[in-house]
C-alpha cells in the first residue's frame, strides 16, 4: 500500500482484499464493529463459506476473532 508509512515509505503489509481467494495464512485488514474506521491487521487461520477465523495478535496465539468473509472482515466488538 503506497504512502501508508512515513515519508517515502510504503506499508509493510501485503493484504488480501479478495474474499473469494482467502486462504489460511493470508494477511487481512479487518474492522471491529465498535471501533468504526480504525483498521486492524491479522492473519487468517481458517476460512469458511461465510466467516473467517483471524489471529489478531502475533505475540499471543490464543487471541482469535471470528469475522465476516468480505474484503475487510468485520469482527463483532464484543470479541475484543
Amino acid at each position: 500500500m503506497k504512502g501508508m508509512g512515513g515519508e517515502g515509505e510504503d506499508c509493510p503489509f501485503a493484504f488480501n482484499f479478495e474474499p473469494a481467494s482467502f486462504k489460511a495464512g493470508d494477511t487481512v485488514s479487518f474492522r471491529v464493529s465498535t471501533m468504526e474506521g480504525f483498521p486492524f491487521v491479522g492473519t487468517l487461520i481458517e476460512v469458511h463459506d461465510d466467516w473467517v477465523l483471524i489471529a489478531g495478535d502475533p505475540m499471543d496465539p490464543a487471541v482469535r476473532y471470528r469475522g465476516t468473509r468480505e474484503a475487510r472482515p468485520m469482527v463483532d466488538g464484543s470479541e475484543i
